[in-house]
């Protein structure tokens, strides 16, 4: 059983600490993503897993044994890069059994394992080409087929999408919830992607300024953040903040709107633009121009500039609605779909929790 514990692990280049404290369970057959800004120290860790990275304090440990110490080849890991790294001179086939030639696998065996991931990633037709004669998306699928053929107990990957058109990206997103479905293993995944963490993981692993921010389920993450940061980060288009200041009878809000619930020790709130609503009633009510409309079909994006506030307020509208720019427009929003955070970025319940005594 692949089970992955990592404990107080920490990684210095001299003075600079990159990762800081990082305590992380994965359970066997999890698809684990690891999400945050670029720097954030994700693909790092990743490194530090499959043994590329010395550890600087902490442990690692697969299956119950410490790792920190143990060489890559022997951590029953396998890595795929962004870059692809496919020998250039060598066949798809032989581009995939390399590893498996190195460690002196019987012929017999590596034909069967090589078959068996070509046939997983429907690329049989293309087991004697060379890259060259490759799409991007099948290079991909080659460098997947490279880690399947050693049989791995855990797979990483390393932002292996972000070499690819929109288009194929969505395309490989599925390919990659399949491989999952059809291999059971673990698999970590490192992106600055939050619709692939979304879209893909079991658990998601947030991570901002080399720590931790919040692990979860995508769900979890989205309705429950648990603070500023991973609140504006998960979720497309990001949410909206804005700043507050106490009053007798609410939360005043920019442009001298009122939110009703009143809780204490709370300088920000947060609505997602698809939890707004134009001209209806709600708890919290804002008045703003609209300045520009995004009109996608399946919904129309409204922007509007809000007085006191110095980025656009952003609305998500179901459907082709339209919406008038250079008009002012009320918008509310409810208790329930509204996120508090206090100064030091921390999430507070404005939506169920009292005022303290």
């Amino acid at each position: 059983m692949a089970d992955l514990k990592i404990t107080g692990l920490h990684k210095r280049y001299g003075a600079v600490e990159v990762l800081k404290d990082i305590n992380l369970d994965v359970s066997h057959g999890e698809f684990v993503v690891f999400v945050g800004p670029s720097g954030c120290g994700k693909s790092t860790l990743l490194r530090m897993i499959c043994g590329l990275d010395e550890v600087s304090a902490g442990t690692i440990a697969l299956g119950g044994e410490i790792v920190n110490d143990v060489p890559p080849a022997r951590r029953g890991v396998a890595m795929v890069f962004q870059s692809y790294a496919l020998y250039p001179h060598m066949t798809v086939s032989e581009n995939m059994s390399y590893a498996l030639r190195l460690a002196g696998t019987e012929k017999n065996e590596i034909d069967s394992r090589v078959r068996t991931a070509a046939s997983i990633l429907q690329i049989e037709p293309l087991l004697q080409r060379k890259p060259r004669q490759l799409s991007g998306g099948q290079r991909q699928r080659v460098a997947i087929g490279r880690a399947i053929v050693r049989e791995p107990e855990v797979f990483l990957f390393d932002e292996p999408l972000s070499n690819l058109d929109a288009a194929l990206r969505v395309d490989m997103r599925m390919e990659f919830a399949r491989l999952k479905e059809r291999l059971g293993t673990t698999m970590i995944y490192v992106t600055h992607d939050q619709v692939e963490a979304m879209t893909l993981a079991d658990k998601i692993v947030v991570l901002h300024d080399g720590r931790v921010e919040q692990v979860g389920s995508p769900i979890e993450l989205y309705q429950r953040p648990a603070n500023r940061f991973v609140a504006g980060f998960i979720g497309s288009p990001k949410m909206n903040f804005l700043p507050v200041t106490e009053d007798g009878s609410g939360l005043r809000l920019p442009g001298d709107g009122l939110f009703s619930t009143t809780v204490r020790g709370v300088s920000e709130i947060g609505v997602r633009p698809e939890h707004l609503r134009l001209g209806e009633g709600g708890d919290g009510r804002l008045s703003g121009r609209v300045v520009a409309t995004e009109h996608l079909g399946s919904d129309t994006f409204a922007h509007l500039e809000v007085e006191g506030l110095d980025r656009l307020l952003q609305v998500r509208l179901e459907g082709e609605q339209k919406v008038e720019r250079g008009v002012l427009r009320a918008v509310a929003f409810d208790a329930a779909q509204t996120y508090g955070f206090a100064e030091d970025g921390l999430a507070v319940d404005v939506a169920r929790r009292p005022v303290a005594a």
